[in-house]
């Protein structure tokens, strides 16, 4: 940002406040250059709600200790957002092509990829520490979205390698 020229008020997780307004010239030159970097901007209303909710999202599965099992998406995301469950739901799926309900679901299945890799934690552990009320059933998602169960992800560690970046899951 201030080697264009820009002068960032605030800088957090997908998202920046500048101190000036910017002419559509320098709107060009941003998107050109949020572009070359793999970001792009998001100017409308509806569009940084969603990004809101994505940050939400990874910021509770890819950055917290522990996610209690009786942690409800639905009511977190509705009382920090402010906005009915449902309105956000249907938001997210109109913008993003899939449902929220998918995408929690998919960034769980790319941290329990992170921790398989690390190595740290067996399977018991992982699927406490992400919420799941049991292995079978973190097992049964995980097989279901990427093909394989946990353990045969394990031994086929070029696939482990094939994350995706948490902002690239859809």
């Amino acid at each position: 940002m201030h080697q264009a020229g820009f002068h960032p008020e605030k800088v957090t997780l997908g998202e920046v406040s500048l101190k000036e307004d910017l002419d559509s010239n320098q709107l060009t030159t941003l998107d050109k250059r949020l572009i070359d970097l793999g970001f792009e901007r998001i100017d409308d209303r509806k569009g940084r709600l969603v990004e809101t909710i994505k940050n939400k999202v990874i910021e509770k599965i890819h950055r917290s200790e522990i996610i209690d099992r009786k942690f409800n998406w639905s009511t977190v995301l509705a009382d920090e957002l402010h906005y009915d469950y449902n309105y956000l739901s249907n938001l997210f799926s109109s913008l993003e092509g899939i449902t929220l309900e998918q995408y929690i679901i998919r960034q769980k299945i790319e941290r329990v990829k992170e921790l398989l890799f690390y190595d740290e934690l067996n399977l018991s552990q992982i699927a406490a520490k992400l919420g799941y009320s049991s292995v079978s059933h973190l097992s049964g998602q995980f097989k279901k979205i990427t093909g394989l169960t946990p353990s045969e992800l394990k031994k086929n560690k070029t696939a482990v390698q094939k994350r995706k970046s948490i902002d690239k899951v859809s």
